[in-house]
């Protein structure tokens, strides 16, 4: 899904970036993150594994993270627990901590995933990545940017705030072996994949941090 200063990196200062978002450009992924990019904003919300094709899946860290009620519903029950809650700038956060999710997994980045996630989830990707490595294999992966990202459901279960994001993006991704060869993928292809995380809150919590907590293939 995923202190998130803990996704956390998932800092309250890093919504300076979020600018960048509605250019986003061709990244390789080298990029130093900005810590906490699910922070709210201070007046509102903020701004193994690999596939046939060689996209950066992430591990299926889906552990009863049931979105609830319909989008519409479950944002006014978050809103109502805090009312700081923007699905805007939420969007914003959301956007940006998907692509230092995916970045640093492909990187085999634990320092940078493990304030994004929650527990659960970071022992999915911790996990892979393990899986990974003791294959001998690296990832390297070009960030070409996030067609669409939307708010498909929003819960609130008991004082915990859950909101599903579908993300549409793109990404250009090779694996090679120890030696340097690639052997899977294509440098020059560019692949279109949508993902389905759920990202979650104590709206009772000072902590303004969102985690990931499950991640789901469309």
């Amino acid at each position: 899904m995923l202190d998130f200063d803990i996704i956390i990196l998932l800092a309250i200062v890093g919504f300076i970036g979020w600018k960048l978002f509605g250019a986003l450009g061709t990244r390789t992924g080298h990029e130093n993150p900005n810590p906490d990019p699910m922070a709210r904003r201070r007046h509102g919300a903020p701004a193994s594994d690999q596939s046939a094709d060689n996209v950066v899946n992430m591990p299926n860290a889906n552990r009863d993270a049931a979105p609830g009620s319909a989008s519409g519903q479950g944002i006014l029950d978050i809103q109502l627990a805090d009312r700081s809650f923007d699905p805007g700038g939420f969007l914003e956060g959301a956007r940006h901590a998907y692509e230092m999710i995916v970045t640093a997994f492909a990187e085999g980045n634990r320092r940078s995933l493990r304030p994004l996630l929650s527990d659960e989830a970071y022992e999915d990707f911790d996990a892979a990545l393990r899986a990974r490595e003791a294959e001998g294999k690296r990832i390297e992966t070009t960030f070409i940017g996030i067609d669409d990202a939307k708010i498909s459901s929003a819960a609130l279960n008991g004082t915990w705030a859950e909101v599903v994001v579908k993300f549409i993006s793109e990404i250009i991704s090779v694996t090679k072996n120890e030696d340097g060869a690639v052997i899977e993928g294509d440098p020059t292809t560019v692949r279109k994949i949508t993902d389905v995380w759920t990202f979650s809150r104590d709206t009772r919590s000072p902590d303004p941090n969102w985690v990931l907590i499950a991640t789901d293939e469309a």
